[in-house]
């Protein structure tokens, strides 16, 4: 049975692999395991130890207690039965992100005052 704590450091590590551009062949080579590990820990099947985490962190360049953050609010949602909202668990929402950051400050900053007027018109 899947642990939400696993579950929670899975989707940061899918995150931030997505965040940076990485497949998990590319993590799985930087840390010295097989993809389908990689697959494991990201769906939470798999615990991920102390020290595989401290490879993922350096390999992803964020500090361990990434992995963890956002944990005490997932914690307070599985107790009220209430569904988290993880949006960035979802593939074309990461790429939407990674897209917009590549964008120009300037013209970054104009895309987004369009989608909050889009946004108050519907």
């Amino acid at each position: 049975m899947k642990h939400p704590v696993d579950i929670h450091v899975g989707k940061r590590v899918r995150h931030r692999r997505w965040m940076v551009g990485m497949t998990q062949h590319q993590l799985a080579e930087k840390v010295g395991i097989k993809f389908q590990q990689i697959q494991k820990y990201e769906t939470g099947m798999n615990r991920v130890s102390a020290s595989r985490l401290w490879d993922m962190a350096s390999a992803l360049s964020v500090p361990v207690s990434f992995f963890f953050e956002g944990l005490e609010s997932h914690a307070h949602e599985m107790n009220c039965d209430a569904v988290p909202s993880d949006i960035l668990a979802d593939k074309e929402a990461l790429e939407l992100v990674r897209s917009y950051y590549s964008i120009p400050e300037n013209q970054r900053r104009r895309l987004f005052e369009l989608a909050r007027v889009l946004s108050d018109v519907a």
